[in-house]
């Protein structure tokens, strides 16, 4: 077995705010706040402003590994235990896009009924959330990247639909060309060339680091049942909700739960694996993920007459978490501010108060 360095200690100092960090994120909660007023003007309903096109709504058990390890068995792997769990299928970006204009996936997860000690003004008190995309690293480093991408998006939200799906789709051409030669581009993919592949066969990743007891380290969701890793690269047919009606047909007819492993890649090298630079991936060649859970999900209707409705009322956040593992670095410390403004917005144009579920 290849010995892997410690798992690094936080400290404070692992932390490195820029001097205008606080101007930029206030400029970021306006810029989402827009976006999610430009579409709630148009379409009479207030989304989120990010991956606000939901595919399914799941019931799931979330089940914690035994025997872990020390440097993995703290927080809510402490202890062995089980819990239910919500889990929201989705794609950005602001807008209810048709699936031909192809942009990346997200799975988040709710934990439910969660004990202990919560990140300081969370407004959730007995949840842990985890939130994911389908790729490694982000498509900036930090906040200022992350706010000229944001007005980008800005710029043509609710505009030229036709466009976007001529767009999306040489996009995929330029990202398929890409993947061929053995890269991969989340600027490409972020714009709508994403690959139209099965979301179920999707690898999840934080991209961004959290708390993890004493430690630090980003998470995933990796499909392990047969029925998930077959899925791995399956084109999807074309439609305007082929996510959603291939999502549905899957959870409709099912010989075993669908199983995904939650796991845990600790930092053990802060140069090779930097808390503030999001685009950087971490590498697995010196801290593998490991597996820390496993979520089951059976059969069930996976979107509903009233999915939209029960959407409403949920918010996704991953400051929804314990103290032990409080979101690291400064697209986390932006996403706490956005994402409340977001659903602050959401709720009032929406008259829908957003609650525990």
């Amino acid at each position: 077995m290849t010995p892997f360095a410690p798992a690094v200690a936080y400290s404070p100092d692992v932390e490195q705010r820029a001097p205008d960090e606080a101007e930029t994120i206030t400029a970021l909660a306006k810029v989402f706040t827009d976006m999610a007023r430009t579409v709630a003007d148009h379409e009479g309903h207030a989304h989120r402003a990010v991956h606000a096109k939901g595919h399914a709504l799941l019931r799931a058990r979330f089940q914690i590994a035994r025997d872990l390890p020390a440097d993995l068995a703290h927080g809510l792997f402490a202890r062995p235990g089980a819990y239910d769990a919500l889990v929201r299928l989705s794609s950005p970006p602001a807008e209810q896009l048709p699936d031909s204009v192809s942009t990346p996936r997200a799975m988040a997860v709710k934990i439910l009924g969660v004990q202990g000690a919560r990140v300081e003004g969370g407004d959730e008190q007995h949840r842990q959330d985890f939130l994911m995309v389908n790729g490694p690293a982000f498509s900036t480093p930090g906040v200022q990247g992350f706010l000229r991408a944001a007005k980008l998006l800005a710029a043509t939200t609710e505009r030229m639909p036709r466009t976007k799906q001529v767009l999306s789709a040489t996009l995929r051409g330029a990202e398929a060309a890409l993947e061929a030669v053995g890269g991969q581009s989340a600027t490409l993919k972020a714009l709508g060339g994403e690959p139209q592949h099965h979301p179920l066969g999707e690898t999840f990743f934080t991209q961004v680091p959290f708390l993890y007891g004493p430690y630090m380290a980003k998470f995933s969701w990796v499909p392990v049942s047969p029925a998930l890793l077959a899925l791995k690269g399956q084109p999807l047919p074309s439609g305007a909700d082929a996510q959603r009606d291939a999502i549905a047909e899957f959870f409709a007819d099912m010989a075993a739960p669908a199983m995904w492993e939650l796991r845990a890649q600790l930092c053990r090298d802060l140069a090779q694996m930097p808390i503030e630079d999001a685009s950087v991936a971490w590498p697995e060649s010196l801290s593998p993920f490991l597996p820390v859970g496993q979520l089951s999900i059976g059969a069930q209707p996976a979107w509903s007459a009233d999915a939209e409705a029960r959407e409403d009322a949920l918010a996704f956040a991953p400051w929804h978490a314990l103290a032990a593992h409080r979101p690291l670095g400064s697209l986390n410390r932006a996403r706490r501010v956005v994402m409340a403004a977001s659903r602050q917005f959401r709720s009032r144009f929406n008259r829908c108060p957003i609650h525990e579920p």
